[in-house]
């Protein structure tokens, strides 16, 4: 008979609007969990090492159906992308004592039935914790974003907004590495100092210390941008497109500036599109999953040559989940917001 062990969780209190708040995440201890795969499941047991907290899980806590992923289910376990440990596989691709990464539940255990998109985390001398972060979902996120979507040049002047999250500070420096000028923004000047000194961005600015988006690039952008890469959309977005030199490239990656998705907020300059011929493009990075190999290689050998640097937050105990993710909409976190649940 197979041991049985309390489960500590973070579960999903109900639907919201508006940002999340601690309030609407519950930490509790589950019922008792089999230390085992059910013999015939296809099933993984995991004990979770780290759990990622990332903008796109908002969308999951509204009511709402039509996106790319369902949303949460009230009264359930919050998912993620994790870095988790097998302690048990009913599962020929992976046995106990792996390293994976993917999606996870929010808790010390989970049994994971859908094993189709997980990847083993092929041991090295980086962080675990970065296979959530640079090495995940976040820098797989930049790195298509910037080489595919924004087809970049040497020379070309690139925006890159919330420069300092998980995504953005790894397009700044891949933007840099490829020959390029550029500025980002952030919503502290402690953040701003990091994108210049830390990441070595040409420039940076707080925007919330500008009040008018639109002189703010002016200043700082003579020439005008060739390269948006977009985390935030609203008036910022609406400031770069008077901005955009003739053929330029717009990333849309998120839009963390609209909270209330049903009170959007309108773009009034879209018609810089057609004077100025733009290519403005919404992309998923799981349509480019084909790449991930090349990703990896390439990222790993940045880092190891020390061309890129990677800024990590990291709050410990799985209790301090529904604070991470709620602060995470404040920009309280500095770089990469993780959760350390165990250290293996």
């Amino acid at each position: 008979m197979a041991e049985e062990v309390d489960n500590q969780q973070i579960i999903f209190r109900g639907y919201i609007e508006g940002n999340p708040r601690e309030t609407d995440m519950e930490f509790k201890v589950g019922k008792k969990m089999k230390m085992e795969a059910p013999k015939g499941s296809g099933a993984m047991l995991v004990k979770n090492l780290y759990l990622s907290c990332d903008p796109y899980m908002r969308g999951r806590m509204r009511n709402f159906h039509g996106s790319y992923i369902p949303p949460f289910v009230p009264g359930s376990v919050i998912e993620g992308f994790g870095v988790s440990k097998v302690l048990d596989s009913d599962n020929p691709k992976f046995k106990q004592g792996d390293i994976i990464s993917g999606l996870t539940g929010w808790e010390e255990y989970s049994l994971i039935c859908k094993t189709d998109q997980l990847r083993k985390v092929v041991a090295d001398d980086l962080p675990l914790s970065y296979h959530i972060g640079l090495l995940g979902m976040p820098g797989f996120t930049a790195y298509v974003g910037f080489y595919e979507i924004c087809k970049p040049k040497k020379g070309d002047y690139v925006f890159v907004s919330a420069a300092s999250g998980a995504v953005g500070q790894l397009v700044g420096q891949l933007a840099k590495l490829h020959g390029c000028y550029v500025v980002g923004s952030a919503g502290t000047n402690q953040k701003v100092e990091l994108l210049k000194k830390k990441l070595g961005l040409d420039e940076a600015f707080n925007y919330k210390e500008e009040a008018d988006f639109d002189a703010a690039l002016k200043r700082y952008f003579t020439n005008g941008i060739d390269i948006y890469f977009d985390n935030v959309g609203g008036s910022m977005l609406d400031a770069v497109l008077l901005n955009m030199r003739d053929h330029g490239r717009i990333a849309v990656c998120g839009m963390v500036s609209q909270q209330k998705l049903s009170q959007t907020q309108g773009i009034y300059n879209l018609f810089n599109l057609v004077i100025k011929r733009i290519t403005m493009q919404g992309f998923l990075q799981s349509d480019y999953l084909h790449l991930f190999p090349q990703f990896l290689e390439n990222v790993v050998r940045f880092y190891k040559q020390g061309k890129i640097v990677y800024l990590e937050d990291v709050n410990e105990g799985l209790e301090s989940g529904p604070v991470s993710l709620a602060g995470l909409f404040s920009g309280k976190n500095v770089g990469k917001q993780v959760i350390c649940v165990a250290r293996e």
